[in-house]
């Protein structure tokens, strides 16, 4: 009788697994960054992607479930590789630019197939790797405990996470990060390869194959009760993760860091220490609830960085870890571990589906983050319900669940009370791909005149006065103290001036125009420029021609005959700041090209949160041109914001400021600062402290 070999060893079992969650994680943000620039450096293409990986990792965990329901080990183990050579063979990762959008084209479905093209197979066999390994690991150990290997498998994940803004991204280029991720899948693939041999000889399945049926199923609204809570906590993940994008940045850091707390969350509830307790988080989530509900009023406006990110990170964070603790409560025999994380894996990808491809579509706000925190609060109600603390006996139970329901119903009256705060503080509330978009109107600090403002997210994006006498005088970011008045204004200004702005807002920038002019705007939102025809009338009212082209700037100025602008405004806004593809050196580079002889370029770098004068700087050294940063202060009787602007020619000197608010600093390169190109960038060192 041959002796009963031994199976693979917990250590390779482990390695496997975190190597595996530890790529799995990774390639997400180095994906997202690699198409950042194709599809106008926006939030929505993070949530984008993140809606392709939970899919891919749903039809990675069905394919796990498929493989130990109907085949044998043996089988299991063959086609695995099988698929895995096949994987190999697409390596290295390499999204081909033929996918780059032309302008015209549904952007939400074109990632969802470069995604698919790309990374697809790679990524699902991958996302396999957990639920397939630990449901092996029960086949040849029946008394261990795979839960476990699903926390290890999480903090791999967040490894991954943690490690890509810090040590990846600053000292790493893109192309060069997806070629050492394409060679540490290979090492992976020699490690699985080892396991699934090791897992599948007869001996090594002898001591207790892995048998749902032995055990029955849980009750199906344990089912339904998995996938919901999973649902809830990926919705609450991207509604934060587009909430902090959209009105701050579209940066690698500010993906990374909710995906990296609901991670945690998994971890913690999933290890088996008890992490979890609900005498502290079923308190913890309505003050968390009630926080975020505070911070979601139309009055956020004044709030930096350092309150808002706090609050939704916390509150991100402890609404995960009720979802995902009740989740672990509920969790079944290990007999039946790819069906619960089938489900599981389903939730996310339902929840993924919901906030980055229906709620654009349906919804005319950003209204995702609220259905979110309220569905938060009445899942743990019904799981409170279903299944009470041991320590409470009946008479002491009902009343702490009423008190609890008392507090859900508070905070969902709350989250519809600030709904309907933002609807009624608003003229028109739309949203596309890009984000959402709101005309609002209000009274001057005097209270004489009515003013019409547009808004993506909490950023304006440009006001105009409704008294027909005044509504040609330019306001905002472009008074005629501004960086954005001088750059158009300045001696000597040519008879017939042609003027390119990319980002186009309500059109302030027309204000400036004559007779003879030409305007040419880029405007990556055609719904932008919908409201910026029909809610505003500075485009109509210029005397100068007007033209509008409809995508990217960056691919359209690629495709373009040189322009030869006099005056070249980057003015784009994704949030609080210009997308980082239009301040690398190949996008000044490109700028420089359209340039006439003798123009001007002018860059808005006003922002709360990165001081982005050095990377401008810089890019105006790499193309030859002198820089001086002009800031203008506010001025409420004319409806002038403060505004910082970067301005670009041969000769700064030339500029004259304007007197009383108008301050000139030249910008000088630091030679110790790397440029900015579109493999690299560096935005923690352009922070505001």
């Amino acid at each position: 009788m041959t002796p009963p070999s031994k199976p693979p060893s917990r250590l390779l079992y482990g390695l496997t697994i975190v190597l595996g969650a530890f790529l799995l994680f990774l390639v997400q943000p180095m994906a997202a960054r690699a198409i950042l620039p194709w599809f106008g450096g926006t939030a929505a293409v993070w949530i984008t992607c993140l809606v392709f990986f939970q899919v891919a990792l749903f039809a990675g965990y069905l394919y796990a479930h498929g493989l130990i329901r109907f085949l044998g080990p043996r089988g299991q183990a063959g086609v695995h590789m099988a698929l895995m050579a096949a994987a190999l063979a697409t390596l290295p990762v390499n999204p081909s630019s033929a996918w780059k959008p032309l302008g015209t084209e549904d952007p939400g479905l074109r990632i969802l197939g470069l995604l698919s093209v790309s990374v697809g197979l790679p990524y699902v066999l991958l996302a396999a790797t957990s639920p397939l390994l630990q449901a092996w690991y029960v086949r040849t150990r029946p008394e261990g405990i795979p839960w476990r290997l699903f926390a290890l498998s999480n903090a791999g994940s967040l490894a991954a996470l943690l490690s890509y803004p810090f040590a990846f991204e600053p000292v790493l280029g893109v192309a060069r990060q997806l070629h050492l991720w394409s060679a540490s899948f290979a090492v992976f693939a020699l490690l699985l390869a080892a396991v699934a041999w090791s897992s599948a000889r007869p001996a090594a399945v002898l001591r207790g194959p892995l048998r749902p049926d032995r055990v029955p199923f849980p009750p199906r609204l344990d089912a339904v009760h998995w996938v919901l809570l999973s649902a809830c906590a990926s919705v609450l993940l991207m509604a934060v993760s587009s909430h902090l994008t959209q009105n701050v940045a579209a940066i690698p850091f500010l993906w990374v860091l909710p995906l990296g707390l609901y991670l945690l969350t998994f971890i913690l509830c999933f290890d088996g220490s008890g992490w979890y307790r609900r005498g502290t988080f079923v308190p913890a989530v309505f003050f968390a609830v009630w926080a975020m509900t505070l911070l979601l009023g139309p009055d956020l406006e004044a709030l930096t960085l350092w309150i808002v990110l706090p609050v939704f990170a916390a509150g991100l964070f402890v609404c995960c870890m009720v979802c995902h603790g009740e989740l672990a409560l509920l969790r079944p025999h290990p007999s039946h571990l790819t069906a619960f994380y089938l489900c599981v894996a389903a939730g996310g990808a339902l929840g993924g589906l919901f906030v980055g491809l229906a709620a654009p579509r349906v919804f005319s706000g950003i209204w995702e983050l609220p259905l979110g925190l309220s569905a938060c609060v009445l899942l743990l109600l019904a799981a409170l319900w279903r299944r009470p603390p041991e320590r409470l006996g009946p008479a002491l139970f009902r009343p702490a669940w009423g008190l609890t329901a008392v507090a859900a119903v508070v905070s969902v009256a709350g989250l519809e009370v600030q709904v309907k705060r933002l609807q009624s503080s608003h003229v028109v509330m739309v949203r596309d791909f890009y984000g959402g978009f709101r005309v609002s109107e209000r009274r001057t600090a005097g209270g004489k005149e009515d003013v019409r403002m547009l808004l993506h997210g909490v950023i304006n994006h440009g006001e105009q006065f409704l008294d027909p006498v005044r509504r040609r005088l330019p306001t905002s970011y472009y008074g005629l103290t501004s960086g954005a008045a001088l750059a158009i204004t300045r001696e000597p200004r040519p008879r017939r001036q042609k003027v390119g702005v990319i980002g186009l807002g309500s059109g302030t920038l027309a204000a400036y125009g004559r007779e003879g002019d030409e305007y040419r705007f880029y405007e990556l939102s055609s719904l932008i420029v919908d409201l910026a025809r029909t809610r505003f009338t500075w485009l109509a009212d210029s005397p100068a021609r007007i033209e509008v082209v409809v995508g990217d700037a960056r691919l359209a100025l690629e495709r373009e005959p040189d322009q030869q602008f006099d005056v070249l405004f980057v003015d784009a806004f994704s949030g609080d700041s210009i997308p980082t593809h239009l301040l690398t050196r190949e996008a000044f580079a490109l700028y420089r090209r359209h340039l006439r002889i003798g123009g001007m370029m002018a860059i808005h770098i006003t922002n709360r949160y990165m001081d982005l004068g050095p990377v401008v700087a810089q890019g105006a050294s790499d193309i030859g041109l002198k820089a001086r940063q002009v800031e203008s202060a506010p001025d409420e009787a004319h409806f002038w914001r403060g505004s910082t602007w970067v301005l670009l020619c041969d000769r700064p000197e030339s500029i004259r400021l304007s007197a009383g608010s108008n301050t000139g600093l030249d910008l000088v390169a630091d030679p110790r600062r790397r440029a900015w190109t579109d493999d690299t960038s560096d935005l923690f060192g352009v922070l505001r402290r």
